[in-house]
């Protein structure tokens, strides 16, 4: 699948070249799709248009390339391993290669967009041939020079090599490449001949980052920019009645105060004075939608599952059947809270916007649809929306949803000011979009000690499963399976969270699959081993997941962990999950610290095909590990009458460094081309910690967080 390869069609339409008045060779490509014919260049860098592109290269007469990086980058490592797939292919020194952010560019790109783990796994082809076509113009032009077949000569390191031994450098011939006809074929490199591609590549912001330089959005600044702080609605379902400004604008700093829906905007010459003035404010509000809590919609939840409103997503066999002749039922119902995101860095968002044009600069996931968004809002054309990517404090999905961008574009209209619109902690927690509360029915049916019906049954608020769910394992495993899901309304706002659907469900199956094995009577490993023999015995189209892929880690994390033959006093929970095209197997050890279960280490195993940049996969996958452990234990979130349980960190429990593990990382050897790795490690890892609870103490835990669960089951003991 990965080899090396050649590729013939017509790159008129891929690729547009053109010389720089000041030497060097620019080539505009397409992430995904054909640049768009009517693309302009550039012929003097001095005067370049980032609009006329969505990425390019740049190569100097020195031979020095830059390569614009086109996705927003959230931590997930694209702006380093990005570029290093087009410097690979086009064969210079990693230490020669300039990276830079892009900026959003709606005529060129398509996906311009961090979520879902895809945007390797998207590009790894076409960022590939956006460097082979580079590196193959540079090599015509110097064979032309030469009077030599192009085919005679090699590469390595910006230096090109004829038959005889007289070399040119990359920055010899630029000129002359960029004149040239755009090559019919490519030649793609075998990945046993990668030099830079699947070695680790430190961060190319790192430098930028721990001397504390500008490349954040909170790091924006612009001339007579002015900071705005906004106060929304105390509780959801409430609109605003009336309000009194004159505390707020005794307020030294402060400039004005604009009520913009049920909003009001405090904009000041500095944030202390814009969040102080919005503490003065005097608001009254109103009741318009109900004031909904956490305990109703528990009770609204089970009433779901224990309904016949939910829809059927998979339906294979007959499952009634298997569960009335089965010797024995097991079921379990599984619980999950709502979550904030709290990225480190809170929502802010630059906006000056002007008669001519729409200035917006920050952090986002959604560049383009937030762009398209403003356009509407303030009923502009969307050609005039210019928007520029900062690197992400962090963005767990939070960020794709532009609310914030809005919000600044809309100040920054009614001032006509440079707006810079910053949240505080407490804006964060209770203005912002929540991972849906949710609850997982599990049963399964026993029949002559196998495995023989498998029923989830998914109730959320706001939110149900997507498509591809059904589909994840152990579909394929069983003759009888079945999915159903169901949701209740709400108006608390919710959206994606980290590895969105499979943050918790995860948890709740494999946690499942934990107590199935124990009453089989045999091991989790050897009971999945069994399930996906069958898969394998009976392959079906519409399975998302590779058997042999999950066996792989399976057995790999088996063998790592010294799975089953832990040291006195430690207890292992395991858990093997496929999610965002990716398979990872993990193993949870848990010791017990007066009485309390403390995670001491976590064996992970992950198939994502070849990686890319093993630095940053190894960044991603512990980050995910240390996510997915401290949200499971300790994240606690609710409402009461419409307002949320926690305004900050003194309330809201987040991991801390001392809880930390120990995590050992291990990949499988693939030639299979990549795969995601931003959420893959964070959804199994629930299921290990509390399945290594379970070994510890006996108690099988359903709701989240665990932390809390074992306490109040503490108190029951205790009387």
């Amino acid at each position: 699948m990965s080899s090396s390869k050649q590729i013939t069609f017509n790159r008129r339409s891929f690729l547009k070249t053109s010389a720089l008045a000041g030497g060097g060779m620019l080539i505009g490509f397409n992430l995904f799709n054909a640049c768009s014919n009517n693309a302009k260049l550039p012929v003097d860098i001095s005067k370049l248009n980032y609009n006329d592109f969505n990425a390019f290269i740049k190569i100097s007469d020195e031979g020095k390339v830059t390569i614009f990086s086109p996705n927003p980058e959230i931590g997930q490592g694209v702006k380093t391993a990005m570029p290093m797939l087009i410097a690979e292919e086009l064969d210079v020194a990693w230490e020669d290669v300039y990276v830079q952010q892009g900026k959003l560019d709606t005529k060129n790109y398509t996906r311009q967009v961090a979520g879902g783990s895809q945007s390797i796994r998207r590009s790894w082809q076409p960022l590939r041939e956006v460097g082979a076509t580079a590196r193959q113009m540079l090599v015509n032009a110097a064979a032309a020079q030469w009077g030599v077949d192009a085919s005679t000569c090699k590469v390595d390191k910006g230096i090109i090599t004829n038959a005889k031994g007289e070399q040119l450098t990359y920055g010899n011939v630029v000129k002359a490449a960029a004149l040239l006809d755009i090559p019919e074929t490519i030649q793609l490199k075998d990945p046993k001949n990668f030099s830079i591609v699947g070695k680790g590549k430190g961060n190319v912001d790192i430098d930028k980052i721990i001397t504390g330089q500008p490349l954040f959005g909170l790091d924006y600044k612009a001339e007579g920019m002015q900071y705005a702080s906004v106060l929304r609605p105390p509780a959801f379902g409430k609109t605003l009645e009336t309000f009194d400004a004159t505390a707020t604008k005794a307020v030294a700093g402060v400039t004005d105060v604009i009520k913009f829906g049920d909003k009001i905007g405090v904009i000041a010459t500095n944030t202390w004075a814009a969040m102080k003035g919005k503490k003065a404010l005097v608001a009254q509000w109103k009741q318009t939608k109900p004031a909904e809590s956490t305990a109703d919609h528990d009770k609204k939840l089970v009433a779901l599952l224990n309904s016949d409103d939910l829809k059927i997503r998979r339906k294979d066999g007959n499952v009634k059947q298997a569960f009335a002749t089965a010797d024995k039922i097991i079921e379990r119902t599984y619980e999950a809270p709502f979550l904030p995101h709290n990225c480190m860095e809170p929502m802010n968002f630059f906006a000056n916007v002007t008669p001519e044009k729409i200035y917006l600069v920050g952090p986002i996931q959604t560049p383009e649809g937030t762009a398209r968004g403003v356009a509407k809002k303030l009923n502009r054309d969307e050609s005039e929306v210019d928007l520029q990517m900062t690197r992400m404090g962090g963005g767990f999905g939070r960020r794709l949803r532009g609310d914030f961008v809005l919000e600044a574009a809309e100040l920054s209209h009614r001032t006509k000011k440079p707006i810079k619109l910053v949240y505080s902690r407490e804006d964060d927690m209770t203005a912002g979009v929540y991972r849906p509360s949710s609850k997982y029915k599990l049963t399964a049916s026993i029949k002559d000690g196998a495995l023989t019906g498998y029923r989830l049954q998914e109730a959320c608020v706001n939110a149900n499963m997507y498509g591809l769910i059904p589909n994840f394992f152990p579909a394929g495993a069983l003759e009888h399976y079945q999915v159903e899901s169901g949701q209740i309304k709400s108006n608390i706002s919710t959206g994606a969270w980290r590895a969105p659907y499979t943050n918790f469900l995860a948890s709740a199956e494999q946690s499942f699959f934990d107590e199935l094995a124990e009453a089989l009577g045999t091991d989790r490993v050897a009971l999945h081993m069994q399930l996906l023999d069958k898969v394998k015995q009976n392959p079906n189209p519409k399975i998302k997941y590779s058997p042999e892929r999950l066996q792989g880690v399976l057995q790999s994390v088996a063998k790592v962990s010294n799975w089953g033959n832990a040291p006195e006093g430690v207890y292992q929970g395991l858990s093997v999950y496929y999610c965002h095209n990716t398979h990872v197997a993990e193993v949870a050890d848990i010791i017990m610290d007066n009485g309390t279960p403390v995670v001491k280490k976590v064996s992970c195993v992950v198939d994502c095909g070849i990686v890319v940049n093993p630095l940053g996969a190894m960044n991603q996958i512990k980050g995910g590990i240390l996510d997915g452990i401290g949200h499971t234990m300790y994240a606690d979130f609710s409402f009461k009458d419409g307002t949320p349980s926690s305004k900050n960190f003194d309330t809201y429990k987040l991991i801390r460094m001392a809880q930390t593990p120990r995590i050992d990382v291990h990949f499988i050897e693939s030639q299979e081309d990549p795969t995601g790795l931003g959420e893959p490690t964070l959804p199994p890892i629930g299921a290990a910690v509390a399945n290594a609870i379970y070994k510890a103490t006996g108690q099988r835990l359903t709701k989240q967080p665990y932390e809390k669960a074992l306490l109040e089951n503490k108190a029951k003991v205790l009387g």
